[in-house]
């Protein structure tokens, strides 16, 4: 069977930075084993297939793999795939903003796609599940060997590791500055023996000292996991780190928002917009987004499995 395919850059709206993404628009005839073996093929940090929805009222159902893995939810692929639908006038535009919603496995994920000209521009979804919080991580002098680092390189002022989920959990890493951030290397021997079986195997590490002007945040994301061994821009990362953040903020009512650095170690800058809507000092709503570039289309003859 032939089957379209589309590749974007997300988080981005330069071609080539951002976190690239292969996208399936009609993934009807595949096989939960076809579309890991496709994902695999194509070896980003995330592939999606887009199937219709199985309610009326929302837009179409999603599947996200990862090179070794199902995801129950992610970001760039949820951003990423409302921007390439509606490039190609899968999703109609009906404004200025277009809301729909995606069923994914943790739940109707609500995006807000803003456009003009009938072209998207910017695209931004509201979690499923707000954040919540995992079991006490390893010390603070194994995270720092795991990240091949000083135990003074993980710290920053009153912030300590936290493991953080909103569909998906990672340990947020505060990390001393830009330089210590741009030198950690995660040691897989370590991982597997520290990490592996946590939680949160998946490690985001953060740092206040930013490069961009107006940037609020720089991270890093590791997820051996998952098959990826660093990723550009993880939305679902973002997210759970927006609820660590909300969760010490001092504000109690109205909203929060930051801009997050990521993937300008791999030579793929990316921009994220994470936000949280606090009510009487309790996390009520989280979302992030960002921009998109469609970057190629395609065809690809898969030979559909019994599975």
């Amino acid at each position: 069977m032939r089957y379209r395919f589309y590749t974007a850059d997300v988080f981005t709206d330069q071609v080539f930075g951002g976190n690239p993404l292969a996208v399936f628009p009609d993934a009807r005839g595949l096989s939960g084993h076809d579309m890991q073996r496709i994902a695999r093929e194509f070896n980003l940090s995330e592939t999606v297939f887009v199937l219709p929805a199985e309610q009326a009222a929302h837009t179409r159902r999603l599947r996200i793999f990862t090179p070794a893995a199902e995801l129950p939810f992610a970001g760039h692929p949820t951003v990423g795939c409302a921007h390439v639908l509606a490039t190609i006038g899968e999703i109609p535009l009906t404004g200025e903003e277009t809301r729909i919603v995606f069923e994914e496995e943790v739940g109707p994920v609500a995006v807000t796609i803003q456009g003009r000209r009938n072209q998207p521009e910017t695209a931004r979804l509201t979690v499923a599940k707000l954040p919540e919080f995992g079991p006490q991580p390893p010390p603070v002098a194994d995270l720092a060997q795991l990240l091949t680092l000083e135990t003074a390189d993980v710290a920053h002022a009153d912030w300590t590791p936290q493991a953080v989920s909103c569909g998906v959990p990672f340990l947020c890493i505060p990390i001393r500055n830009r330089d210590a951030l741009a030198r950690s290397r995660l040691r897989l021997d370590l991982w597997q023996n520290l990490l592996s079986t946590f939680w949160a195997p998946s490690v985001y590490l953060f740092t206040p000292e930013t490069e961009q002007p107006g940037s609020d945040w720089r991270t890093r994301m590791y997820a051996p996991a998952m098959g990826v061994p660093e990723d550009p821009a993880t939305g679902a990362a973002a997210v759970a780190f927006a609820g660590y953040l909300a969760t010490r903020d001092a504000t109690r009512d109205g909203p929060l928002r930051w801009t997050i650095e990521q993937g300008f170690e791999m030579g793929r800058p990316s921009i994220l917009i994470a936000e949280a809507d606090k009510i009487d000092g309790a996390v009520t709503a989280v979302r992030v987004g960002g921009s998109a570039v469609l970057v190629t289309d395609g065809w690809m003859d898969v030979p559909l499995s019994e599975a």
